[in-house]
């Protein structure tokens, strides 16, 4: 078996475990708050990578690191898991699933938006459709049917997984300039997340998860969204020829996961969802596609 061959397994079982997020996130938000279920989350993704250094070798290399990487693990840990996953699991405990995935997807257009100001660069008539399109779709997701679905009481989610495509844009960018390796910065970036968000709980008095049902879903999203999905992920774009050949199948777990969502968490799927969910995949292709030149 080629490389590349591997690389499309490895990419595949990613898009298997993210397909399953949005559902995992429903079920769990039924059970706790999003504190509660990013508490547990993000400490199975802490011990993985902790257990991915311990077994390539590395864990020591945490200890040789200057104070300058430290700082920067905790701004990135803030950003994420601390604020991205609170804001979007609380967009996911107001919205439907389908509502909330897709316009959390944005964050490729919002970069572009950010990148104007921050990295004094000029936004092209191809950048500008591009961001058409997206937002089309955007309106189209939150239509939610376009039959009167939509309700006031929904806005803050909307804002909020809005929102978190801001805070993640941002991560994004940090992110790409730190150099050191990625499963390192992980474990550091959840270590100083955990951190501040057990001090949260501990300040607002919320108590830790109860019941099985609770401790499990919190497993399962640690597991599957943050921990070895990312693991798979790394590999497959470590295995293949080249990032363009895997990097665009990703969007086929957005698609999948509105199957998972219908069946699983017994979302009823309105038409303007996949509509606008395409829309906004094609606006960030059209961007990508830009980039690439």
């Amino acid at each position: 078996m080629s490389n590349q061959q591997k690389a499309y397994i490895f990419a595949g079982l990613t898009i298997l475990c993210w397909a399953t997020i949005p559902t995992a996130f429903k079920i769990g938000l039924r059970y706790q708050d999003n504190f509660q279920l990013l508490l547990t989350a993000s400490f199975v993704s802490l011990l993985i990578f902790g257990g991915v250094l311990i077994a390539k070798g590395e864990i020591k290399s945490i200890l040789r690191l200057t104070k300058k990487d430290y700082l920067l693990s905790a701004l990135l840990g803030f950003l994420n898991p601390f604020a991205y996953y609170l804001i979007v699991l609380k967009a996911y405990s107001i919205l439907p699933g389908q509502i909330a995935q897709p316009l959390n997807m944005i964050w490729p257009i919002v970069l572009v938006l950010i990148s104007i100001p921050i990295l004094k660069q000029k936004i092209s008539v191809r950048s500008l459709f591009a961001l058409f399109i997206s937002f089309t779709g955007v309106f189209f997701i939150s239509s939610q049917g376009g039959k009167g679905n939509f309700s006031p009481e929904q806005i803050p989610g909307v804002l909020m997984a809005l929102g978190s495509s801001v805070i993640w844009a941002f991560f994004w960018i940090l992110n790409l300039k730190d150099k050191r390796d990625e499963v390192q910065k992980l474990f550091l970036n959840f270590s100083f997340g955990f951190v501040f968000l057990l001090a949260a709980m501990l300040l607002s008095g919320k108590s830790l998860p109860s019941g099985p049902a609770a401790w499990l879903t919190g497993v399962y999203v640690g597991v599957f969204e943050m921990g070895i999905a990312f693991i798979f992920w790394m590999m497959a774009l470590r295995l293949s020829t080249s990032t363009d050949k895997i990097s665009n199948l990703i969007y086929i777990s957005p698609f999948l996961s509105l199957f998972i969502i219908h069946y699983i968490a017994g979302e009823k799927i309105y038409l303007t969802t996949p509509v606008g969910l395409a829309l906004v995949i094609a606006g960030i292709l059209v961007q990508k596609i830009k980039a690439k030149e």
